[in-house]
């Protein structure tokens, strides 16, 4: 299922959301610039590896806008395209901001936890995604979500619940990062789960203290 736009309505400009996707496309143009070598030599620089990560906790922040492929990119700037306008209309641009990054953050100290002695780099902006997404449940869990579905053959689309949609992705996350702790001399590659899981908690319970933006929700209250 892939997401394309929220039906929650939103009464300003999106310019941090607009921004952080800039910021990650020009980031990953940059990459996509440098040789083969030099961009594996970059990665390894600015990416988490969480078994030297003490000596190199800039990279809790730099990783998180990075990414591995043009796949990668997009995907992760749908959702936030999807599901952070609405969060950035709740609390404002600079909060927002600030909420995303700590996000990130978050995630990305949940990952070296999880996985401490791995020493493939870890990139990409899902861990902060995930913790916009965790705020989008506790404040919208009624919305909906227009979403591309594959049903045999066809694609269509159809308006599916945010609280299952969801959900379901955490629980997804759950089952496959405690799934990977089975694996014996587990040191990474692959999707980074924990950090998933890690941002999208950390973003359900930061919500809680970002309160609205006061002038516009009371103008929404008495307009109703």
């Amino acid at each position: 299922m892939i997401p394309l736009r929220s039906t929650q309505r939103i009464s300003s400009k999106s310019i941090a959301t607009g921004a952080l996707i800039a910021v990650n496309v020009l980031a990953f143009l940059y990459q996509a610039s440098m040789s083969q070598y030099a961009l594996a030599s970059f990665v390894e620089q600015w990416g988490i590896v969480p078994d030297e990560i003490s000596g190199r906790l800039y990279t809790l922040l730099t990783s998180m806008f990075l990414h591995g492929g043009w796949m990668h990119l997009l995907g992760n700037m749908l959702f936030l395209w999807v599901f952070g306008r609405n969060v950035e209309d709740l609390i404002g641009s600079g909060k927002f901001t600030g909420f995303y990054l700590v996000c990130g953050l978050v995630a990305a100290v949940t990952q070296v936890i999880a996985n401490p002695y791995s020493r493939v780099p870890t990139i990409g902006a899902s861990g902060a995604i995930a913790g916009v997404m965790g705020a989008y449940l506790i404040k919208f869990p009624r919305a909906r979500i227009v979403t591309l579905v594959p049903i045999i053959v066809f694609i269509t689309t159809m308006e599916i619940p945010a609280a299952l949609m969801l959900i379901w992705w955490f629980v997804i996350q759950l089952a496959s990062g405690f799934g990977s702790l089975a694996q014996t001399d587990y040191t990474g590659g692959g999707v980074a789960f924990f950090a998933h899981i890690g941002g999208f908690v950390a973003g359900m319970l930061l919500i809680l203290v970002f309160p609205p933006q006061v002038r516009r929700w009371r103008a929404w209250n008495d307009a109703d």
